[in-house]
């Protein structure tokens, strides 16, 4: 399929607007579903760890600690929560989910209680922590980690089938603008055929090229080839009136 230098360039703007299209879109999808996703999986965080401090405000009163590892072990079961600890008002750790022991990264920091803080403890990972006062702070707070990693793999499930459908607009388009591309250019070239062989004064009757259908067309085609028709016969006839007669020499 051969596309005249014409359209190259409508061509390659066609292809840089389907990327263009193809590149916006899918940052915006993927910026849009991540900040949904992390906002989402933080809101349900912080649901469970105020959900935590006031099933344990009881348990903690009354000094129970088996019970109140009972009561988080529960919830760390659940997926995208790596652990919890709770403190008291005092920030003595009451309980703990962390094996064999609580990191040195977590013993070292300041309890920021209300805010998001992103951790990175060492042979475990990046988490994104939230927490909970128990009882306004009077007892102490409940702080849950979360993993980046599952997050991430939620938010890459979530875009996968957005990014396939946009990968396959995007491939269709290009195909579908080639094949209109050339359906264009298929007129201009048997165009210039036509010129090369009334240029060359060919007879319409020896030319492989069906010039019928080009001088019936009813486009800017059509007008052109008869046009250069026109100028054809009427150069032809000029050249004729033009010859010098040959005198006859005694």
């Amino acid at each position: 399929m051969k596309i005249t230098r014409l359209f190259q360039r409508t061509m390659f703007g066609i292809f840089f607007l389907f990327l263009l299209i193809g590149v916006s879109t899918s940052v915006v999808s993927i910026y849009s579903v991540d900040l949904h996703l992390t906002s989402e999986y933080e809101e349900n965080s912080r649901d469970i760890a105020k959900t935590i401090a006031d099933a344990s405000v009881d348990i903690i009163l009354n000094r129970d600690l088996s019970s109140l590892q009972s009561l988080i072990d529960q919830f760390v079961e659940i997926q995208g929560i790596s652990y919890i600890y709770i403190v008291n008002d005092t920030d003595e750790y009451l309980a703990h989910t962390f094996v064999p022991g609580i990191p040195e990264e977590i013993l070292e920091s300041e309890r920021q209680v209300g805010e998001t803080v992103t951790r990175n403890l060492a042979g475990m990972g990046d988490f994104v922590e939230v927490s909970s006062y128990i009882l306004a702070g009077h007892v102490g707070s409940v702080h849950i980690g979360m993993d980046v990693s599952h997050v991430a793999l939620a938010i890459q499930q979530a875009i996968g089938n957005q990014i396939y459908l946009i990968a396959i607009i995007f491939f269709v388009g290009i195909f579908a603008s080639i094949w209109f591309v050339s359906f264009a250019a298929k007129p201009i070239n048997s165009l210039l055929d036509y010129a090369v062989i009334l240029a060359k004064g060919e007879r319409q009757e020896d030319s492989k090229i069906p010039n019928e259908q080009i001088l019936t067309r009813n486009d800017e085609v059509g007008h052109l080839a008869r046009l250069f028709q026109y100028f054809s016969t009427v150069t032809d006839t000029e050249k004729l009136e033009k010859e010098p007669e040959v005198k006859e020499t005694k």
